[in-house]
């Protein structure tokens, strides 16, 4: 059965659109890049952690069925997740995905009634592993959107995360890539997290110095080594966090080693 859609108001009163499954303590899950309740991979995790908790997906605001705001800042993102603790109750745990791992850092350093933070794979470099993210490389994106030129943004975004041209080719001629585009300015919403921490330095000391719950950093075992050794950082940067690796996997993580791996920790 499809959870029943819910809608909360943000602070600046764009509309968030939401769905609870189960019940115990709340968890929030966090999408990343392109990605909604629809269209990513928490869906499948909610499904399977509802036995035990109270699952919160959502769409990111611009996605799916939730509002957008006609400017944006990063604490746009933090309000939406403030307005989902509120409706769970005033406490929740957050789990953050890609660029939703970003964001559930920023959020845990900044929003109080958060009990637990997991994240898998914040895109971070940290090291010389990878090569930074090019400056000007958001500008750019943002510049395609302005000039509707939404497929050209999505390209952009799609070589840097390493799909092949030949992929990119045949995605034009696919349904997935007319819906992609319709959210191709929320590209620059996911970048503006995760730029700060790409430039292939180590991470400041204490950069969530309010962010003392328990926190699980996690990377697939099969990433590549920037990925791995991102994670590793967070962890070691944060105040009371682990690490874990998941053997066999990779960015595109499957279900069930995930959620065996949440459902540890958050118990």
């Amino acid at each position: 059965m499809i959870p029943e859609t819910r809608f909360v108001k943000s602070a600046d009163g764009t509309t968030i659109a939401y769905s609870i499954e189960g019940s115990g303590p709340a968890v929030i899950l966090i999408e990343g890049a392109m990605c909604y309740r629809t269209s990513g991979a928490l869906d499948a995790v909610a499904a399977q952690l509802k036995d035990r908790f109270t699952c919160i997906t959502y769409d990111r605001r611009g996605r799916g069925e939730s509002n957008d705001a006609a400017t944006f800042a990063p604490d746009r993102e933090i309000e939406d997740i403030a307005a989902l603790v509120a409706a769970a109750g005033g406490h929740a745990s957050l789990v953050g995905l890609s660029s939703g791992a970003a964001i559930a850092l920023e959020t845990a350093n900044r929003l109080a009634g958060i009990d637990r933070v997991v994240t898998y794979e914040a895109p971070f470099v940290v090291d010389d592993t990878m090569s930074p993210l090019p400056e000007g490389f958001r500008a750019s994106i943002e510049r395609a959107v302005s000039q509707d030129r939404r497929g050209d943004a999505l390209k952009i975004f799609m070589r840097r995360v390493g799909v092949p041209g030949f992929a990119l080719f045949i995605m034009q001629f696919t349904a997935m890539w007319k819906r992609l585009k319709a959210i191709a300015n929320t590209l620059s919403y996911d970048l503006q997290f995760v730029e700060n921490h790409s430039a292939g330095k180590p991470l400041q000391p204490g950069t969530w110095p309010n962010a003392t719950m328990p926190a699980l950093a996690m990377a697939g075992g099969k990433s590549p080594a920037y990925m791995i050794n991102s994670q590793k950082a967070i962890a070691a940067n944060l105040a009371n966090a682990t690490y874990r690796e998941l053997a066999g996997q990779t960015h595109m993580v499957k279900t069930e080693p995930l959620v065996a791996a949440i459902r540890e920790f958050l118990e």
